[in-house]
């Protein structure tokens, strides 16, 4: 997934759709933020691996059984869970702060 983030990023900055070498400010802002994003969902799903693998997998084999499946399973949900409510809670609380300013 490195190559994607590098290729595309730098390529389509410059390709304003001929409009003389001028960056549209509006475009960066969006790769920007779609770069944020797709680096979130990375960070997300390495922690949730990285979590749910060292409390279901207690010897790493060829296969997981059933045990390990539904840990892993259930455990990815209550992640999952879990980072939706604190999103949530994050939003609402930059939403007030917004309003106040």
């Amino acid at each position: 997934m490195e190559g994607g983030f590098g290729s595309g990023f730098g390529a389509d900055f410059g390709s304003g759709g001929g409009g003389g070498g001028k960056l549209d400010p509006g475009l960066i802002m969006e790769q920007v933020k779609v770069q944020i994003a797709v680096a979130n969902a990375q960070e997300l799903l390495q922690r949730m691996t990285d979590k749910c693998f060292r409390k279901c997998i207690g010897k790493p084999g060829g296969a997981l059984d059933n045990s390990e499946q539904k840990c892993i399973a259930m455990c990815m949900d209550r992640y999952m869970d879990s980072w939706n409510t604190v999103s949530r809670a994050y939003n609402s609380r930059l939403q007030r702060e917004r309003a106040n300013m």
